[in-house]
């Protein structure tokens, strides 16, 4: 990487994306007031380039032109350049996102804008080459077009720029006089079946991104609309997703997305939220479905993060990247020599066999072992084995090969830790505490949880992200919503009640600082935050769940569990707020449509008081967690006043004797309390 000696105004930024480009010939400023006061005095326009360390397409731009004295010397003079990491910044990458999707019909990243000094854009794109190829515009060409634009026609300029401000703000949602209904939840099934893809699952053409909020949403809606045809889709795109090269089958985790349709050949970076999300659906699917499978995958992945992604001090990175020496999926492809020469002739022909491994290769002449159309039981009588042994032998070449690839180049890690994404793997391994019974995963969210509470609240106010001791940025929506998540799963893996009153302070923190008194629904950045050229207001979900979709379904669990409606009244009210959006695409925010089904359909919420030595109580909690339940919330105490602070509904429940008693309400409506606990949980499950 060429290098200048003397460094830009990056090189005092934490951000390992903004680092990696401190040393380009480019004079790149950080978002900051120092450079648009540079544009206005200079009467500049500003070129905006937002992109994350892990990024391979970002890499590329960099190498072709960042690192290029002469675009470095075109936009030193012309423009004033300014660096944005959008996993730090999602305030800013979101709106700017949000303009080059209308401008262009699509996005992506590195995302490129040019704008006025005053941050309003007048051009957007995502990566351009320094030369125009591929019909793709080249960036020298689009720099020198657009600098001439501005200095001879401010006219065009202002028009464009006023069409920008008039389509923002059009996008902020306004309160419907209608609300949305079970009726809107089977608009989403049916969306998502017609986009499902029924011969390697997953849903649309490639690339294909694993979208595991529509796998939630899929397993709710078979549980409440006793509908097959959604746990097969859910089932189908798991088993696909494992079997493909996606997965990394030697050292486990997913990658980001496949560039194919049937889940061969990954985009390889792996995000933390990808694998938080996706343990949290096997989890979830091997708790309705008992198939070993499920579970099994959803441990790889713990051992993956406990291995590669968690920080010693409690938290986890943010993400390791698709390259490593300069060469995309490097770490992860194998030469079919290799693999003979690692395994030896009998151990390294099953591998290859069972993995497709070939002289020709699946990438770029090399080879992602994958598992697509593998029929494990013919392969264990083609090699006289039995499927057990079969399973065997291949693990003993899986971890041959790993300890091999252990002495490559690692690809690098993007070591910051953000507090939405720790706080989506925090639920995710709480989950699989309560289903798994995994002792390290509920280690490990302890410690994630520690973590944050201790670096990661300054004032009481949450913030954004930490690295290298510091702690920056304010907190946007979905770092509220997913750790209010994170505390709400955490409290049913546990029971402490102190997690479910954190979810409380959460809930109410929230409220204050982001919900819209005048339509309903959360702005995505806070009433303390930095005031940019629009407000955002975003339910659809992308790679994540949206803040408004994940603080929906917390609501309504909280207001269940809590017995407080003032949290399922925001919920109800956000049914409006969004509604004129979901009446139309509810599958986009399918994450949220998990609110509308619990809201529309009875709830039962379980209250136990009583010593939890007594006979027969472990078992009833084990089943508990073992079974899907997503209508049941369970309140178990040792004595009544215990629920005072987290759930005052409870707090007057009297416990009959000295055995545990069960309460069972129906939209908090009480039944007759039962010290048969097994009367109780055939009750809970009529």
């Amino acid at each position: 990487m060429p290098m200048n000696k003397k460094p830009n105004g990056l090189i005092a930024e934490k951000s390992p994306y903004l680092l990696q480009h401190a040393h380009n010939p480019v004079n790149w400023y950080p978002w900051s007031e120092e450079a648009f006061e540079k544009a206005k005095q200079e009467n500049k326009p500003i070129f905006l380039s937002i992109g994350y360390s892990t990024c391979h397409w970002c890499h590329v731009m960099a190498h072709e032109s960042f690192e290029d004295e002469e675009v470095a010397a075109y936009l030193n003079e012309h423009y004033v350049a300014i660096k944005v990491d959008r996993e730090e910044r999602p305030d800013i990458d979101s709106i700017y996102m949000k303009v080059c999707q209308m401008m262009t019909g699509q996005g992506g990243w590195p995302l490129t804008i040019i704008m006025t000094p005053d941050q309003i854009p007048f051009y957007a794109g995502t990566y351009f080459p320094k030369h125009s190829r591929y019909n793709i515009p080249g960036l020298m060409d689009v720099l020198v077009h657009l600098h001439t634009l501005y200095q001879e026609d401010p006219k065009q300029i202002t028009k464009v720029t006023k069409s920008v401000r008039r389509a923002l703000a059009k996008t902020v949602q306004s309160k419907s006089s209608e609300t949305l209904t079970k009726q809107n939840a089977d608009v989403a099934f049916e969306q998502l079946a017609s986009k499902f893809d029924h011969e390697h699952g997953g849903f649309g053409a490639a690339p294909k991104f694993p979208q595991p909020h529509n796998l939630f949403f899929l397993l709710k809606y078979y549980y409440f609309a006793k509908e097959p045809k959604a746990l097969e889709m859910v089932e189908q795109t798991l088993q696909k997703m494992a079997a493909g090269g996606i997965y990394d089958h030697i050292g486990f985790g997913f990658c980001r997305y496949s560039t194919d349709e049937q889940w061969l050949v990954p985009h390889f970076e792996k995000m933390l939220y990808d694998n938080a999300l996706l343990l949290m659906a096997y989890t979830e699917c091997y708790q309705v479905t008992k198939n070993p499978f499920y579970k099994r995958i959803a441990e790889q992945i713990i051992s993956f993060i406990s291995r590669e992604m968690f920080n010693e001090g409690g938290g986890f990175f943010t993400a390791i990247d698709a390259d490593s020496e300069g060469i995309e999926g490097k770490y992860y492809c194998w030469d079919y020599e290799e693999i003979f020469d690692i395994l030896g002739d009998e151990l390294g022909g099953l591998f290859a066999d069972a993995y497709h491994i070939t002289l020709e290769g699946n990438f770029d002449g090399t080879n992602i072992p994958n598992l697509i159309g593998t029929n494990k039981k013919y392969l264990a009588a083609k090699y006289k084995l039995s499927e057990q042994a079969l399973q065997e032998q291949l693990e003993i070449a899986r971890q041959k090969l790993f300890s091999e690839r252990e002495k490559r180049v690692k690809p690098h890690v993007d070591d910051k830790i953000l507090t939405g994404y720790n706080a989506l793997m925090i639920a995710a391994l709480a989950k699989s505490t309560g289903v798994l019974q995994h002792a390290d995963a509920k280690k490990m969210a302890e410690n994630g949880l520690h973590f944050i509470e201790n670096e990661l609240f300054k004032d009481s106010r949450l913030m954004a992200r930490f690295r290298n001791g510091e702690t920056k940025y304010k907190a946007y929506l979905d770092d509220y919503a997913f750790l209010a998540w994170a505390y709400l799963e955490m409290y049913q893996a546990t029971f402490d009640l102190n997690m479910l009153h954190n979810v409380k302070n959460l809930l109410d923190r929230m409220n204050t600082l982001f919900w819209d008194e005048a339509e309903g629904g959360f702005f995505f950045s806070g009433k303390d935050g930095e005031k940019l050229i629009a407000t955002d207001k975003e339910v659809y979900d992308g790679a994540l769940p949206s803040g408004n979709s994940v603080a929906a379904y917390v609501l309504v669990k909280a207001g269940f569990l809590t017995g407080e409606n003032r949290y399922l009244e925001h919920a109800q009210t956000m049914q409006s707020t969004f509604y004129n959006d979901l009446s139309r695409s509810a599958a986009n925010a399918a994450f949220f449509m998990q609110s509308v089904l619990l809201l529309e359909n009875p709830t039962k919420e379980v209250v136990i008081i009583g010593d939890n030595s007594q006979q027969g109580y472990s078992a009833w909690m084990d089943n508990f967690h073992a079974t899907f339940l997503p209508d049941v919330t369970l309140l178990p105490a040792a004595s009544a006043e215990d629920f005072h602070v987290a759930a005052p509904f409870a707090a007057n429940y009297k416990q009959i004797g000295a055995m545990p008693t069960v309460y069972i309400c129906e939209n908090f409506a009480s039944r007759q309390p039962t010290t048969d606990l097994s009367a109780a949980w055939k009750e809970l499950l009529s």
